[in-house]
C-alpha cells in the first residue's frame, strides 16, 4: 500500500480507502464488514469512511463495530453530515444545531471519541457558511472531530469556504469528497484546480461507476443476478451508466486492460490515483477479494500510449463531464 497526505494537513490515508455506502448496515451484512475490514488491515488499507445517513445510523454501527477490535491510533476515520435523520425541520442540514447533535450521535453509534475526518455531506443553501465553518471550528477544539471536510461542493462554494476560515481564523478545510471516475469527470475543471491551490485534497467516491468499470455488465447481455442493477439498487444510478455507447467503451477499456496485464477496475483505479490533487479513492467491497484485487491498483504506473488511448476511448461517450 502506498499513503497520501490529505491536502495540506499532517494525516496520511492509504490511497485505496474502504467506504460503505451500500454494503453494510444490516445485521446479515455484520459478518461481510468484519470480513473486509480484515482484509482492508492486511492490504495496508487504513482509511475508511461512512456516514450517518447510510441506513439512517446503521452503517455507522456496523463500520464502529468491525472496527472494534483495532488499536483506535491504527486507522482514519471518517463521517459524515448533512441528510435528514429525523422529522423534524432542525433534523437535516449543516446548522449549528444538527451538526454538534450528530456528531454526537456519529460518535455513540461508530463507539469511538473522536472522528478523524468530518465531512459535510452536501452545501447547505439554508445555513450561513459561517455558522457552518464555526460548528465544525468548536468541534476540532473539543476533540471531537480532527479535521473538517465538504463533500460534493463547488469550486464557488469552497472558495467562499476557504475565504470565510481565513477572515475568521478557523482551522482549514483538509477534504472535498466528489464523485470521480472515467465518466463523471466535473471536479477536472474548476474543483481540483482550485482545491490544490488551497490544499484540499480529494477523497473521491465511486471510482468504479458503481460496479461499471470492473466489466461485470456487458454489452448486449443479461445483467449479472447479483448485480447492483439487477436488483434495482441506488434508485437507478447504476441503470443511467447501461447505456450502449457507455457498455462499448466499457468493453474497449476491458481490452486495454487485459493488453496491459491488469484488470479494468485496477486501469480504472490507477486512472485516478494518477491525479497528484487525489488523497485518496474509496471502494465499496462485498466480499475481501475484491479488496486484495482492487489494491493492487497502486502498483500500476500508465504509459503515456495507455494513457493516451484511454482518452481516445472515452471520448466516443456523450452525456457525461467535459473530457480533457
Amino acid at each position: 500500500m502506498k499513503y497520501r497526505r490529505v491536502g495540506n494537513s499532517g494525516v496520511k490515508v492509504s490511497e485505496i480507502g474502504l467506504g460503505s455506502w451500500l454494503t453494510y448496515g444490516t445485521a446479515s451484512e455484520q459478518e461481510a464488514a468484519d470480513s473486509c475490514i480484515r482484509q482492508a488491515f492486511e492490504s495496508g488499507i487504513n482509511f475508511f469512511d461512512t456516514a450517518n445517513a447510510y441506513n439512517t445510523g446503521a452503517g455507522e454501527q456496523a463500520m464502529g463495530a468491525a472496527l472494534k477490535p483495532y488499536t483506535r491510533s491504527s486507522y482514519v476515520l471518517s463521517t459524515k453530515v448533512f441528510f435528514n435523520m429525523g422529522p423534524g425541520p432542525n433534523d437535516g442540514g449543516l446548522s449549528r444545531k444538527h451538526i454538534m447533535e450528530q456528531c454526537d450521535a456519529s460518535l455513540k453509534r461508530l463507539g469511538v471519541e473522536y472522528i478523524d475526518i468530518y465531512f459535510c455531506h452536501r452545501y447547505d443553501r439554508n445555513t450561513p457558511v459561517e455558522e457552518t465553518l464555526r460548528a465544525l471550528d468548536d468541534l476540532t477544539a473539543q476533540g471531537k472531530i480532527l479535521y473538517s471536510a465538504v463533500s460534493e461542493w463547488s469550486a464557488a462554494q469552497i472558495t467562499d469556504a476557504v475565504g470565510i476560515s481565513r477572515r475568521l481564523n478557523l482551522r482549514p478545510l483538509v477534504s472535498n469528497q466528489p464523485i470521480y471516475n472515467m465518466f463523471e469527470r466535473y471536479i477536472e475543471e474548476e474543483v481540483l484546480p482550485v482545491s490544490v491551490r488551497e490544499g484540499i485534497g480529494q477523497i473521491v467516491f465511486s471510482p468504479l461507476a458503481q460496479g461499471i468499470l470492473t466489466g461485470k455488465y456487458k454489452q448486449g447481455m443479461e445483467l449479472p443476478e447479483d448485480s447492483r442493477a439487477a436488483n434495482g439498487a441506488v434508485n437507478g444510478v447504476v441503470k443511467s451508466y447501461l447505456r450502449d455507447d457507455v457498455l462499448q467503451c466499457v468493453g474497449e477499456l476491458d481490452r486495454l486492460a487485459k493488453e496491459s496485464g491488469i484488470s479494468l477496475a485496477q486501469l480504472s483505479l490507477a486512472w485516478i490515483l494518477r491525479q497528484p490533487g487525489v488523497s485518496s479513492a474509496l471502494i465499496g467491497a462485498s466480499r475481501p477479494s475484491q479488496i486484495a484485487e482492487n489494491v493492487k491498483a497502486v502498483e500500476v504506473e500508465l504509459s503515456a500510449d495507455v494513457l493516451d488511448e484511454i482518452q481516445r476511448i472515452l471520448k466516443q461517450v456523450e452525456g457525461f463531464a467535459p473530457l480533457r
